[in-house]
Parts: structure tokens; sequence; C-alpha cells
């Protein structure tokens, strides 16, 4: 078929802001605010009418700009336009071509890679879908997919893996309501739908707790750390003493540590709660980590490739190899919080804060801001009983 002619060209599909753009016979570019690139066609169908007697004028959505070309667009409108003059209405006798469930996801995917925190979480959110999803409905066209096809997916997951399960819900969710968005399904989004039905049964989530050292144990266990020259042993002796996630030390860069000003500031993409963090460093810690620099790496704690960080499993396989029992690199966050509450007698607030926890209130929230001095203290206390201080009971000013 010869390509057809109109007033739009590939340059300005790419590149027009919002609104809709004519290209003529009926044929619009919409761009939405959020850039989101989708064809309509509109038509008359020749015979029928609408509520009010007058001709029956409908809009059509033909794709998404990014999956559906121009030229594709204008043949697609050409169609119903010619259906529309036969005085048959689109609607009911088009017959489109609707990606499968699992090819669109992997354009939701593509298209949303920008707003990754990082490479590995994108990978990870197509992984759940192709594991759970793809076996049961990836072949089937986007449009087809109903309650009983999500049922599908979550049912024999539900209760078992139940955490696994509400991730799952929610990226067919979102692949669902971004085909209705680009015109390849109508209606509600079958998930919420069997949310709003509480068709599947309520499950209590079971708290996961890391197995957490004894505070009492931490003493002699870092002594044992100190003897060791690999870079694991560096990174966990920092983690234990500034009580960070495992992701958040690993990823520690130089450009985030004010060595002069005794600081670490962990940037909000690499938090937890998606709000910066600032971390006090210590002497204790500053021992740790001042010598690293030498290596003129990114990463504070550099792994076996030049400029790549530590492996995740490397302080993990360290305790291992230590003969540690009944203890998980993420658990020494829990050993702090005892320390501090049960030793250290710090108030609830600074402690949390020391943790990146979020705490309730405005009124604890606005408090943040008063605290890193007191988060210091409490830290250099706690590096001194670590390091072999006399851990005697220090109580903190509230």
């Amino acid at each position: 078929m010869a390509h057809l002619a109109g007033k739009l060209t590939k340059k300005l599909v790419e590149n027009l802001g919002a609104g809709r753009h004519g290209d003529g016979n009926g044929l619009y570019l919409v761009v939405d605010p959020s850039g989101a690139r989708r064809w309509i066609v509109r038509v008359t169908v020749k015979g029928q009418r609408n509520k009010k007697g007058a001709p029956l004028r409908t809009d059509f959505g033909l794709g998404g700009a990014d999956v559906v070309t121009l030229n594709q667009a204008r043949e697609r409108a050409l169609e119903y336009r010619r259906m529309a003059k036969q005085g048959l209405n689109p609607r009911y006798n088009i017959q489109r071509d609707i990606p499968t469930f699992a090819e669109f996801a992997q354009q939701v995917r593509i298209e949303r890679l920008p707003t990754w925190k990082n490479a590995k979480h994108g990978q990870q959110w197509i992984n759940t879908l192709r594991d759970y999803a793809f076996p049961k409905i990836g072949r089937m066209p986007v449009d087809s997919i109903g309650q009983p096809e999500v049922l599908m997916c979550l049912s024999p997951i539900w209760t078992e893996k139940h955490e696994t399960a509400k991730r799952v819900a929610q990226r067919l969710k979102v692949v669902l309501d971004v085909a209705k968005s680009k015109g390849f399904r109508s209606g509600e989004n079958p998930v919420a739908a069997i949310k709003d039905a509480g068709v599947l049964p309520k499950v209590k989530a079971k708290v996961k707790h890391h197995k957490a050292m004894a505070w009492r144990d931490v003493p002699a266990f870092y002594a044992d750390l100190q003897t060791r020259s690999a870079m694991a042993a560096k990174a966990l002796m920092f983690t234990c003493l500034t009580g960070s996630r495992t992701g958040e030390v690993l990823g520690a860069r130089w450009d985030e540590m004010d060595l002069d000003a005794g600081l670490w500031t962990v940037p909000a993409e690499r938090m937890k709660t998606d709000t910066p963090h600032r971390v006090p460093l210590t002497p204790a810690m500053l021992a740790i980590i001042e010598p690293l620099k030498a290596m003129q790496s990114e990463y504070v704690f550099e792994g076996q490739k030049r400029n790549r960080q530590l492996s995740n499993m490397a302080m993990l396989m360290l305790l291992r190899r230590m003969k540690v029992e009944g203890a998980t690199v993420h658990g020494f966050r829990s050993t702090f919080r005892v320390w501090a509450s049960e030793v250290a007698n710090a108030p609830r607030e600074v402690a949390e804060m020391s943790l990146a926890h979020k705490v309730g209130s405005d009124v604890e929230r606005a408090y943040r801001a008063l605290t890193l001095e007191r988060r210091r203290a409490l830290m250099e206390r706690w590096a001194a009983y670590v390091t072999g201080g006399s851990g005697k009971v220090v109580r903190l000013a509230k």
C-alpha cells in the first residue's frame, strides 16, 4: 500500500508539544502534558445517529505513537473511515493488531527505564512478571485480560508468597493501565476490581526479622574484624558503626563524604525513604575510610573490579567465613537500636533518626534538624563501646 500523505511528519510526531495535532482526514496526534503520545481518529458513521439525533461522530484510539508509526496510523485511520462510510461502526467491526501482554509489558519497562532508581530495580520489575504472569497470560492479547486471567496469576501465590503476589498485582495493574491509555483496552482495570471486591482472602503479613547479634557480643566480634585486611571487613566495620543499610554502605562514593566536617550525606535516590540522610562520621569511622582514599576509586569500598563497588554478598560471606551464626549484616541495625535504648537510654527520636527511620508526627519531623549533634554524640558513644570502651550506661540528654 502506498503511503498516505498528511500534514504531520515523523519529526513533528516526535517533537510536538502538548495538545491535539491534526494530520488531516480525521487523524490526530494527541500529546499529553506528561509527554505521552497517542493516535486517535474521528469518523462519522453513515446512517447512524447519536442520542440527540445528530450524525454519530466518534473518536477511536489507534494506539501509542511509540508503538504505531505515522504511516500505520494513516492506514488504520483510512480503514476506519471506509467502514464508517459503509455504515459500519468501527468499534464493533475493526480488526486491530493488539500486542500480547508480554510484548506490552516489555514496552512499558523500556518506557520507564529513566525513572528506575537503578537498572537492578527495572530488571526486578520485569522479572516478577516474567516468572508469575507471562507463563499464564504472556501470549494473550492485552485487551483480553480480565479478572479470571488476573486471578490465574495471583491465586497460586497469594497466601504462600504474599509479598511477591502484591508486587505482581501492582505491576499487572500498571501494564493494564498503560494499555488503556494507549487505546488497547477499555473499561475498568481488573486488578483494581478484584481488590475492591475483596475476591482474594486477607493475609496477615508476617514481619520479617533480620537476625541480630546481641550487643554484648559486638566488641569481641569487632576486635576480630580489625585483624582482617579484606575490603569486606572494612565495609562491615563501617556498617556496624554507622548502623546503615548494606546498600547505602556499598554504594558510598567519595563525593558524598565531607571528611573535614565529619559528615556523610547519602542522596535521596540511594535511600529506602527517598529522602537524603546525613550520617555523622566519628573518629572511629574516619579511621576506617581515610586510608582507603589513597586507592583513588569512585567508591569508598571498591570491589574486585576497578571503580566498581563491593559485591552485595561480600559482607555476608565474610560473616560465614568467621562462623558467625544467628546474625545478618542488616541485623546490626537492630543491635545498635537495642543498645541505644537499653544501655545509652537515648531518646527514641535520636535513635530512630540515626537509623534513617521515618518518624511520625510533624513535631518529630521538625525535631530532625536539631538531632545531628545529638546523633553524633550517640554514635561516638556506640563507637567507644564497640571498639572496646567501657560499655557503661550513658544517659543522653533528652
